[in-house]
């Protein structure tokens, strides 16, 4: 063998062995790096970085946390849509485990037909699912145990996309917190039901108590809750939330216990109302739009004033966008301007943890708050109205829909009909505890002096502020409905949703209190839906415009066929003025369709074009750079 060709050869064999080496390196390296999961979130929302309330949570926890997650990842039944999904969520899971330094173990399983862990997973009353008759139950739920303390999320659910940070949270923090929170609530309406007295009663008739109203007892499954009268002084110190639904004539000592509550860290929902249907002093409370002369209002005005939120009792919003169809005495129907229907993202702040995925809100004679906050207060809006709003008085309401609709005047303004206050909140009483007034009108010469406050300002807290208590009150919330002979209560809206998310975020943490709404996974092409949009919209209009047109036409039709004084009957025979009216509308419709046509052809036209600007920056964009690049450097190699 010549000397050449054994170069040719050891080069070769050199080159095949350069590149098994390469490969190698290149295997290891990723195996390196995947062992030490160095990633980063290029998502637009960060989808996959955790809050700062989930991180701080995770680092603090005093006790290890083993999340399982259960998901049947070998299942040739998954849907793809679901194991797309699925990984989204370990990623995540993942996430968890590295930001809690140790804290916090992940281990997966796949429940196999007839599987341990499938019998594991129906022990922990996890939902399976089943894609088809024939197939096999599917799996995908996640279980937390610390301290033998065990909380189950049953299933992930895509439609919930956003709250799966929170969701995921408050299961750790359930584990690592398993007493039950404790709630006071302080109302002047009998929301945790009334016994009724048997004096006076007839012989043998039993008094007909009233139950706690359907959103305490719903709440009451998860949480002590008590209920605590006024006036009082002081709030209990094991009370970690506090609801205080409709505060009418609130007395400045329960305010001042009110505030001291919150300085101590205290998280507190408020419902105020300017003309609440609920109110005990109406005795049609069970329907909208009593006409009784009666304060009904409630307010807080020394907190709200501390706390710089500005609200008046005697103020209803009206919006003509959101106004509710309701029934009228004698049968009819007409929009209520000031019973409010929030529907979908009209309304709702949708980047809210507490109101993301709330769909249908109904708020009657609603209030509304102005942000006067100081900085060290995050006012941060749940509810608005819409552009088509305004102002009205609350003893105008008391007459009516016409009565609003007299005096109704659209500010182009949207009101805050419910927010949340995040931070340092104020002393309202800076001289201390106020005196009992009844003390004062007794003409008591020796006064005690007044004890100074406890704090003039609070550590971090939350206060969630409402402008209506009318939407937990049963009427507008639940209705009756019979099912297999029983009596049962179904939701007629979300106003149930949104008072247990608020006693459940504000039961929990600070940190679970903080943690935010995520985005979703699954972006729409905005581009597409706003150019369809706008076609709907602009053809909207034109067939309005048509159907204008055609009434019209026929109007005319009328009136020439009545101002016809001949002695024969002329309701079918057409005059040539008729005639030429009629012609001239059918060429105005066959030019308003081939606009119409010409409309959709520019439609597809623009979302045809905008496609193939997509593929062609997808695909041949990227050829085409490794291409340049390619050229560039075999230039800079010949020249060099």
């Amino acid at each position: 063998m010549s000397m050449d060709k054994k170069k040719e050869i050891l080069k070769a064999g050199g080159g095949i062995a350069g590149m098994v080496a390469i490969m190698a390196i290149v295997i290891a390296v990723n195996v390196i790096i995947g062992n030490f999961r160095m990633r980063a979130d290029l998502t637009e929302e960060k989808l996959y970085t955790l809050s700062d309330g989930t991180r701080n949570l995770l680092v603090s926890l005093e006790q290890p946390v083993t999340l399982n997650l259960y998901l049947s990842s070998s299942s040739p039944d998954m849907p793809a849509q679901m194991k797309a999904y699925a990984k989204q969520v370990e990623d995540l899971l993942w996430e968890y485990r590295d930001r809690s330094k140790g804290n916090v173990a992940l281990i997966k399983h796949d429940p196999k037909p007839d599987s341990d862990a499938e019998e594991w997973a129906r022990r922990y009353g996890l939902a399976a699912q089943t894609a088809n008759i024939f197939g096999s139950p599917i799996y995908f739920g996640l279980v937390a145990e610390s301290g033998g303390v065990e909380a189950v999320l049953p299933g992930f659910d895509p439609a919930q996309q956003q709250k799966l940070e929170y969701n995921i949270t408050r299961l750790i923090y359930r584990v690592t917190h398993p007493e039950k929170p404790k709630v006071g609530v302080i109302s002047s309406l009998p929301v945790m039901g009334r016994q009724m007295p048997q004096f006076g009663m007839p012989p043998g008739q039993r008094p007909q108590n009233q139950p706690p109203w359907v959103a305490i007892q719903s709440i009451s499954q998860d949480y002590d809750v008590s209920e605590i009268t006024t006036p009082v002084e002081e709030i209990a110190s094991d009370i970690d939330t506090l609801v205080v639904l409709h505060p009418k004539g609130l007395s400045d000592q329960t305010q001042y216990a009110i505030d001291q509550f919150v300085l101590r860290g205290g998280h507190l929902l408020m419902c105020v109302d300017p003309f609440s249907v609920a109110d005990p002093g109406n005795p049609q409370a069970a329907q909208f739009g009593g006409r009784q002369m009666q304060q009904r209002s409630s307010d807080a005005p020394a907190l709200l004033r501390a706390w710089g939120v500005g609200y008046r009792a005697d103020q209803i919003v009206a919006d003509l966008s959101a106004a509710t169809m309701l029934g009228t005495p004698n049968g009819g129907a007409e929009q209520n301007m000031t019973v409010l229907s929030l529907r979908g993202t009209n309304g709702v702040n949708q980047a809210n943890i507490l109101t993301t995925q709330l769909n249908s809100m109904m708020l009657p004679y609603v209030g509304s708050f102005t942000d006067n906050t100081s900085e060290d207060l995050t006012f941060e809006p749940l509810f608005k109205s819409s552009d088509n709003s305004g102002l009205v008085s609350a003893m105008m309401a008391q007459f009516g829909p016409q009565a609003v609709k007299s005096e109704f005047k659209d500010g182009d303004v949207r009101f805050n009909l419910a927010v949340s206050l995040t931070g340092e909140f104020r002393t309202a009483f800076p001289d201390g505890q106020p005196s009992d007034s009844a003390d004062s009108e007794e003409g008591e010469e020796d006064t005690p002096e007044e004890a100074p406050a406890e704090g003039l300002k609070s550590g971090t807290s939350v206060v969630i502020l409402v402008g209506d208590v009318d939407l937990v009150f049963d009427p507008v919330c639940v209705e009756e409905v019979q099912m297999f002979g029983f009596r049962q209560q179904r939701a007629r809206n979300d106003n149930l949703n949104f008072f247990a998310n608020a006693i459940e975020m504000l039961s929990g943490s600070e940190d679970l209190v903080s943690v935010r709404s995520r985005g979703r996974f699954n972006r729409p092409f905005e581009k597409v839906m706003e150019l369809q949009a706008k076609a709907a919209k602009e053809g909207r209009d034109r067939e309005a415009e048509l159907e204008r047109k055609l009434r019209e036409t026929e109007e005319e039709l009328r009136q020439m066929q009545a101002n016809d004084k001949g002695g024969i009957d002329q309701r079918f025979i057409l005059t040539a003025e008729q005639k030429q009216r009629i012609e001239k509308f059918r060429a105005e419709e066959q030019n308003f369709r081939r606009q119409l046509k010409e409309l959709r052809k520019s439609l597809r036209k623009d979302i045809e074009s905008l496609g193939v600007k997509v593929k062609l920056f997808n695909i041949a964009l990227m050829p085409l750079l490794v291409s340049f690049a390619g050229i560039f450097y075999g230039v800079y190699r010949r020249n060099k």
